[in-house]
């Protein structure tokens, strides 16, 4: 399994290997405090807190677990959000994709939908994976929805399983995708990008 970065390119996002210059564009972009509800990672908010938590991406990286991308919108060239492959199992071929936020006017529209696409699309026809899974938080109920427009199958739920920054004891809903799933989860992405063309 290659892990060396890749930057992948769509219509409307591409996602580039994160680095500390990113910072200051993903500090506007996770401004507001409700793009981190629901992600343990407390509040990103401000320059000095996206400098930390790149830094922990980086070494995460660094130790072979996690690929970070920043998510650019083409039009602007301006970072809308982060994702990521996160628990990298290359023994086993398969990897997390997670990690992810947007800014609040870039929710719910093509940007997720197409960053999506261009990281199952290279897990499973560039990496070989055999299954990417993807998990939520058992109260966030969009992002659940949005993970079973995708496609993807609900495994099950993980209680109790990460103490949140404000002492919550988050439940995580997990899903998954095969490599033999991938041709259909593909379409329906496909179709949906389609759909936001011709909004």
């Amino acid at each position: 399994m290659n892990l060396t970065p890749p930057t992948l390119l769509g219509q409307t996002v591409r996602l580039e290997p994160i680095s500390l210059a990113d910072v200051p564009a993903l500090a506007i972009a996770g401004r507001d405090e409700s793009v981190w509800r629901f992600l343990p990672y407390g509040n990103v908010t401000n320059e000095a807190a996206m400098t930390q938590w790149v830094s922990r991406l980086l070494d995460q990286q660094a130790q072979g677990t996690d690929i970070p991308f920043a998510v650019i919108l083409q039009a602007t060239g301006q970072a809308i959000g982060a994702t990521r492959y996160m628990d990298i199992q290359a023994v086993h071929r398969g990897l997390e994709i997670g990690g992810t936020w947007y800014a609040p006017e870039h929710q719910r529209t093509a940007a997720n939908t197409e960053a999506k696409l261009l990281l199952l699309r290279h897990a499973f026809e560039v990496m070989g994976c055999i299954r990417v899974q993807l998990k939520t938080d058992l109260r966030n109920e969009r992002s659940q929805r949005a993970i079973e427009r995708l496609g993807a199958v609900r495994e099950g739920v993980l209680r109790d399983h990460i103490l949140m920054p404000d002492g919550h004891r988050r439940s995580s809903v997990y899903y998954s995708v095969l490599d033999h799933e991938w041709p259909a989860v593909k379409a329906r992405l496909e179709e949906k990008l389609k759909a936001y063309v011709s909004m």
